[in-house]
């Protein structure tokens, strides 16, 4: 497939032009590690005294995760290296992982709509939409840098826009789980009711509030409550790739309700009968269940 215009624009900027060598790189990313092993520390020392234990895995995840987007989209174009192929495609692989994760386990997987990339890529995970604001303003600009550096270091540091304000922009990050927190979320079938694995609690979205859910690669269904711009469907699996994504309705743990609706995924038909068929197979009672496919994708 030969991509044109637009498209090709898009995606060659955000892939960037400039980059290390592959040892460069991993020297880079061993550095930022050591700088953050040093801050950990000191945080941790900080917290026990305060009473406050920190769980060492989650936060390390965390922290390397973020020096390893921060090093393929901003910290890279502050040095005066100029760019080999070798490089790009090594930015453009750490990049790749970050919405490919999953893949590997499921052919029916489904990586995040390419809409939601920036999302993903970003070292803050700032809210999807308020970044294409800005997003739509480099593009017909006519600077040659990449699009996160422009917007906070480079040319753009100073753009602020009426429609999402810097501090809308900055205040608005979507969560993205680590793997113990993720663990809260999951949600299991026991007696045809839906359990949280870890809490033993049902599933219960009587409160007012949207609930979605995800089917993970591995075919494990993660539900939770969404909050606009804070948590949503990319938040359960960090941006991995997903079988199956909406929204569902269910009384002390017995589903009423399912639909697809993710602006995040945008799930085929074809996706969302694979839920239905994970659903069978944990013995859910689908005979009074209100089912829809929708194609309304507003998130």
């Amino acid at each position: 497939m030969v991509m044109k215009g637009r498209n090709f624009d898009l995606v060659s900027k955000v892939l960037d032009r400039s980059a290390v060598s592959s040892a460069d790189h991993f020297r880079g990313l061993d550095a930022a590690a050591t700088k953050l092993q040093k801050a950990y520390k000191i945080y941790r020392t900080r917290r026990n005294l305060a009473g406050c234990a920190v769980v060492g895995e989650e936060l390390w995840w965390k922290a390397l995760d973020f020096a390893a987007l921060r090093r393929c989209s901003i910290s890279f174009f502050d040095s005066e290296r100029s760019e080999t192929a070798v490089s790009r495609w090594a930015r453009a692989r750490t990049r790749a992982a970050k919405v490919g994760k999953g893949l590997s386990k499921s052919q029916k997987a489904r990586k995040l709509d390419m809409t939601q990339w920036l999302e993903a890529i970003d070292p803050r995970h700032r809210y999807g939409r308020n970044l294409h604001f800005y997003y739509n303003v480099w593009f017909r600009s006519d600077s040659s840098q990449p699009f996160l550096y422009w917007l906070d270091i480079g040319d753009g540091k100073g753009v602020n826009l009426g429609a999402c304000s810097r501090t809308q922009l900055q205040c608005q990050r979507v969560k993205y789980l680590g793997k113990q927190e993720r663990e809260e979320y999951e949600v299991i079938v026991e007696a045809e009711k839906l359990i949280y694995k870890k809490s033993r609690l049902p599933v219960d979205t009587f409160d007012g509030s949207k609930w979605i859910f995800v089917l993970s690669a591995s075919r494990k269904l993660y539900v939770g409550k969404k909050q606009k711009g804070l948590f949503q469907h990319s938040s359960f699996l960090s941006g991995g790739a997903a079988i199956a994504a909406g929204r569902l309705v269910a009384r002390s743990g017995f589903l009423e309700a399912i639909w697809t609706y993710s602006g995040h995924y945008r799930p085929p038909e074809e996706n969302f009968l694979e839920l239905i068929s994970f659903l069978e197979e944990q013995l859910v009672d689908l005979t009074n269940v209100k089912v829809n496919i929708l194609h309304a994708y507003n998130n």
